[in-house]
């Protein structure tokens, strides 16, 4: 895959461009250094976060289930998420250049959004795993068996970035030929596609545009039909125990359905670059940082048996500090 990716950046469009500049949050040297400061702090917390779950369900047995297997790799898919974009934005905010090569820009792109989208396929499997499990409880540990678990967590893993790779070549191809000003923090695919001088832009732009809206609406319309069986079938439990605890899984799951999708529908489902520069860098801030930041909070806050592990590892941990 990258030997390809090498290939169509080699081709005429980075004979026109070669080298792009991110402007950022532009602003005086002291609010650089307050930005990197409070964008740090976030990197750091959300790195931890995650690897705190990550951890949790790797090392405690009662942890590897369906549910905490999915929210395992989940947590994994968030680090990821923020490592392909925060660390190029707190250097740039130390920079005076702010400058990004084309190759890299275009790597970025193609991460930043494979991993975006690969969080909607997880989403769905997470609600389908609620559905069974609520829904279907007798024949849940004949469907959602560790081989299909595994399964599908593969095909999240991979189905992603080979669909992806399509549009980025697609990108790819248009002719760059300056200004090569991104006014953005990231090389995120609107702002891109401003600087093209392409006259078949229209195209791209309109195959691209459907692409996201066929992803995003189907994978969003999936979520809510399955949460929408299980709140159905949790209304109809005789247990006000198991109500309770079905609603608060449950409610944890569509917190982060909500953060995500309601900031990535506005910003890609609409054709176009129609929203403001500023807008559209709050929207992705929003969804690149605050969201990955806020979802450890959401799930172990919610969750006894997670809380309960991130105990055990933390006990863990001090009672090593002290020998």
């Amino acid at each position: 895959m990258s030997s390809r990716l090498m290939n169509v950046f080699s081709m005429e469009t980075i004979n026109f461009v070669s080298c792009l500049i991110l402007m950022g949050f532009p602003s005086s040297p002291e609010m650089q250094l307050l930005y990197f400061g409070l964008f740090s702090l976030a990197y750091t917390l959300t790195l931890m976060g995650n690897a705190s779950i990550v951890c949790a369900v790797w090392w405690d047995q009662h942890l590897h289930t369906p549910m905490y297997t999915l929210l395992g790799n989940f947590s994994l898919l968030e680090i990821c998420y923020v490592i392909t974009t925060v660390p190029k934005l707190l250097a740039n905010f130390l920079s005076t250049s702010k400058s990004i090569s084309f190759m890299s820009c275009f790597a970025q792109f193609y991460f930043f959004l494979s991993l975006g989208y690969d969080e909607g396929f997880f989403l769905c499997i997470m609600a389908f795993d609620r559905y069974l499990a609520i829904c279907r409880p007798l024949r849940y540990p004949c469907i959602m068996t560790k081989q299909v678990c595994t399964g599908l967590i593969i095909f999240a893993w991979s189905c992603v970035f080979v669909i992806f790779l399509t549009l980025v070549i697609l990108i790819s191809q248009l002719s760059y030929c300056g200004p090569n000003i991104i006014n953005h923090f990231i090389c995120d695919p609107v702002p891109l596609k401003m600087l093209s001088c392409s006259e078949d832009i229209i195209i791209t732009q309109l195959i691209y545009s459907t692409f996201n809206s066929v992803f995003i609406i189907g994978t969003f319309l999936f979520i809510l039909c399955s949460y929408a069986l299980v709140i159905l079938a949790v209304i109809q439990m005789p247990s006000e125990a198991g109500k309770r605890k079905a609603f608060s899984t449950c409610a944890s799951h569509l917190a982060v359905v909500t953060l995500f999708y309601g900031s990535i529908m506005v910003m890609y489902v609409s054709p176009g670059s129609a929203h403001p520069v500023k807008m559209q860098k709050i929207i992705t801030l929003f969804y690149s940082v605050i969201t990955p930041l806020c979802n450890p909070l959401i799930y172990s806050l919610r969750s006894k048996e997670m809380k309960d592990s991130l105990r055990k590892i933390f006990r863990t941990g001090k009672d090593v500090n002290k020998i």
